[in-house]
């Protein structure tokens, strides 16, 4: 059935490759941003340009649309706006939140929806956590909560820093950083992937209060990523392993990215989702999972190659003091 969808955003990380589904899938889909974004809308698409505190946010309740996607709201402040605009005028809305709210290390070595949201490290997942907890104390609302974890369209995956400087950084045979020894199993998903559950959760009755996360089953040590990106780029990665702690102590402001997240194991079990949303499948291989990225990354360095910086100097400073440890 065809249904009426509001992609709040629509045009990022994840949601665009969900936009492109959810019109495959025969759904009528408008979208609302600050229309900035240069890539194309699939066809059919109707564009609604604004900002989210804006007095035109609040008249996107008339349309009273089956299904509002929130994908660029972080804080609760703009959840609570969303719950007093959106209650009592849309089917069913979903926010999407994060996996990096699950505790870390998890208490099980699969992380399941049961894993508790607890994050004392990282702000961005508190906040999102502040935000889940908002939106089940809603009472008029039918919301659906959608934990994502690491997805990849096009940015490269990297564990702290800039992405492209650290991929400039492989290209110039300069060295790169692994936290830990690099054994730590972690979980990649293609946003194409991700956009087929999430656009099967739409309409469905059994998605109501539910939360749900959608990642890959399969999951990829540290250090194969990093050699794999290397390759794919055409050269070696020379990665340094540095003791996580000892990142923190270089830069505080590592402690959110990794300490709160990708330090850790993470694998995930997606039974839930399928129940609802129905069997899906995602890319296993790095060579294929990486593919879109690295189109992307060599877009931007033909275009803007970011020159050696502040960020530079301090990962060449933590380089040559970690190697002279021996």
């Amino acid at each position: 059935m065809a249904l009426n969808v509001l992609f709040i955003g629509g045009t990022g990380q994840i949601s665009y490759p969900c936009v492109e589904r959810a019109v495959a899938e025969g759904h009528h889909v408008s979208i609302f941003n600050r229309g900035l974004r240069q890539d194309p809308l699939p066809a059919g698409v109707t564009s609604i340009v604004g900002e989210l505190g804006s007095p035109e946010y609040a008249e996107l309740a008339k349309a009273n649309y089956d299904v509002v996607c929130q994908f660029i709201a972080f804080t609760p402040d703009q959840i609570a706006r969303d719950i007093e605009v959106f209650s009592g005028h849309c089917g069913q809305y979903i926010f999407i939140s994060s996996a990096s709210v699950y505790e870390k290390p998890a208490r099980h070595y699969v992380i399941t929806e049961k894993t508790p949201a607890i994050n004392p490290y990282w702000p961005y997942s508190q906040a999102k956590i502040a935000c889940e907890e908002l939106l089940k104390q809603s009472e008029n609302l039918a919301w659906t909560i959608v934990r994502p974890s690491h997805t990849v369209r096009t940015g490269l995956p990297i564990m702290m820093g800039d992405s492209d400087v650290m991929a400039r950084r492989m290209l110039d045979g300069d060295p790169t950083i692994v936290a830990g020894d690099g054994h730590t199993p972690w979980t990649l998903t293609r946003s194409v992937d991700f956009a087929v559950p999430f656009v099967g959760l739409f309409g469905k009755q059994a998605a109501l209060r539910e939360i749900v996360h959608i990642t890959s089953d399969r999951a990829h040590i540290w250090n194969d990523i990093q050699r794999a990106i290397g390759r794919l780029l055409g050269v070696e990665a020379k990665i340094v392993h540095v003791p996580t702690e000892t990142l923190i102590k270089y830069n505080p402001a590592w402690e959110g990215p990794l300490i709160g997240d990708k330090a850790w194991t993470a694998i995930f079990d997606n039974s839930k989702v399928k129940k609802v949303a129905g069997d899906f499948t995602c890319a296993e291989s790095l060579d294929e999972i990486l593919a879109e990225p690295i189109m992307h990354l060599k877009q931007r360095l033909a275009q803007n190659r970011p020159p050696k910086g502040e960020l530079d100097v301090l990962i060449d400073r933590i380089c040559a003091e970690q190697s002279a440890l021996g």
